[in-house]
């Protein structure tokens, strides 16, 4: 990748990628403004480096690689809160989120060299299928991100914390820490709904 056009690719992709920085998630930060992808992303990668001495046999650089990737197609798409994925499940729309992620990573990933773009769709192929130890605990870890956030954040007043309460529960029942941390968030949770009435 040492040509122009090698790098002229990978800024353009980094340019599209930007897109995460203001592409917005459903939940809120402790200030009570809207979370970007990004930001959601951040905290992911930093609770998987905290965490990883409690996995010796996950290779760290793998599971920070699949924690980056794994909403990169949100730049194009955007971000569909799991209450509405699970609505438009509910209504008979199977297709869902995945395939248009996916499609959306395929747009975002183009101008990249072969190699480079090979390397990203195999690893959220892989955070996808959850086919490896890295990529499962990397969706466990998302989606306790997303509960810790959702614990953290000043939500607005119709904001339905017993969603959380069985969100991704196939993701985080084991391994134990895994499972341990879901506890504590659910309790969390659970108290947060009972303030709200």
């Amino acid at each position: 990748m040492r040509d122009a056009a090698g790098i002229h690719g990978v800024l353009d992709f980094l340019r599209q990628a930007e897109r995460l920085k203001t592409t917005m998630r459903s939940a809120y930060t402790s200030a009570g403004r809207t979370e970007s992808v990004a930001e959601h992303t951040w905290r992911l990668c930093l609770m998987a480096m905290m965490l990883a001495p409690e996995f010796p046999d996950v290779d760290l650089g793998k599971l920070l690689k699949i924690c980056i990737v794994h909403d990169l197609g949100e730049a194009i798409g955007g971000d569909i809160p799991a209450p509405e994925q699970a609505r438009r499940r509910a209504h008979g729309n199977l297709e869902g989120k995945a395939a248009d992620e996916r499609r959306d990573l395929e747009t975002l990933v183009a101008s990249l060299p072969d190699e480079r773009r090979a390397e990203v769709l195999a690893l959220w192929d892989e955070y996808e299928a959850a086919s490896t130890p890295e990529a499962r605990l990397a969706k466990a870890l998302d989606k306790l991100e997303t509960i810790l956030q959702h614990t953290q954040g000043l939500n607005p007043p119709d904001f339905d914390y017993r969603f959380n309460l069985g969100y991704a529960r196939q993701h985080t029942e084991g391994p134990p820490i895994i499972a341990m941390i879901r506890r504590i968030l659910d309790e969390e949770t659970e108290r947060k709904a009972r303030e709200r009435g």
